[in-house]
């Protein structure tokens, strides 16, 4: 008699069972299981290479953000250096204007003063960085024919004076672009604050700068870029952003 034992029972039922499964589950969708995996190896392979290439881009862009902000720090040093000269001279306007409220309504006093004053200004104007110098030197040329006219009061007399003291100190905070003549050509100006001064030619072929120390305009088209983008935010045409100008280091005061 043939014995049967549970072992060989249990083989025969496992046997029957991967008949099963194999019978349920086609070699087509085997093989799409298969692709599938591998398709998701490959998502993975791709995810992880993004994952570096993101990670590069936020290593550059730190690298441009502490460059701005070193760029930024050293452009606040000389912002202080400029607002301390400008206090300096407020300090001076306040001091002067002390002394004329102690005057005794004696104008041999008063007008002794703000020609000293005036000759200051146009004695600065002539010595500043050469911007809308026809525009500068006519308002200074207007305020000597005020002083010298007796139907002009003596208050009218010193609020024009003031007045054009505060203009020139308004040009060290503020960015201006403005048409001008160079050489014959019409150009471009570009200023921001006392600090830098430079042209461009309408095509963009020539751009220079005002060197303060040779006191004469150089040509540089390096800056081409820096300044077309600078024309732009004086202008209002784009948001004020970094610009790459050339500005001389801040000298110690004397």
């Amino acid at each position: 008699m043939l014995k049967i034992t549970n072992a060989y029972c249990r083989t025969i039922a496992g046997a029957g069972l991967l008949i099963f499964s194999v019978t349920c589950f086609p070699q087509s969708v085997v093989q799409r299981a298969i692709n599938e995996q591998a398709g998701a190896e490959r998502s993975a392979a791709q995810t992880q290479t993004r994952i570096n290439q993101l990670d590069d881009q936020a290593q550059a862009a730190l690298a441009e953000y502490r460059a701005a902000v070193s760029e930024t720090e050293s452009l606040n040093r000389y912002n202080r250096v400029l607002a301390d000269q400008l206090k300096s001279q407020q300090e001076e306007l306040d001091s002067l204007q002390a002394q004329l409220n102690q005057i005794d309504n004696t104008n041999r006093e008063v007008y002794p003063s703000m020609q000293r004053m005036l000759s200051t200004l146009e004695q600065f104007v002539k010595l500043d960085v050469p911007f809308l110098q026809e525009e500068r030197t006519n308002r200074i040329a207007t305020i000597y024919d005020i002083m010298g006219r007796a139907d002009v009061s003596t208050a009218e007399k010193y609020r024009r004076l003031m007045e054009a003291y505060g203009v020139e100190m308004e040009y060290g905070r503020t960015i201006e672009s403005y048409t001008g003549a160079k050489d014959g050509r019409e150009v471009d100006f570009l200023r921001v604050g006392r600090v830098a001064l430079l042209y461009q030619t309408s095509d963009q072929e020539e751009t220079g700068y005002w060197d303060k120390n040779s006191k004469s305009w150089v040509v540089n088209n390096d800056y081409k870029t820096a300044v077309r983008d600078g024309l732009r935010v004086a202008k209002k045409q784009a948001a004020p952003a970094l610009m790459n100008l050339p500005i001389p280091a801040p000298e110690e005061a004397k």
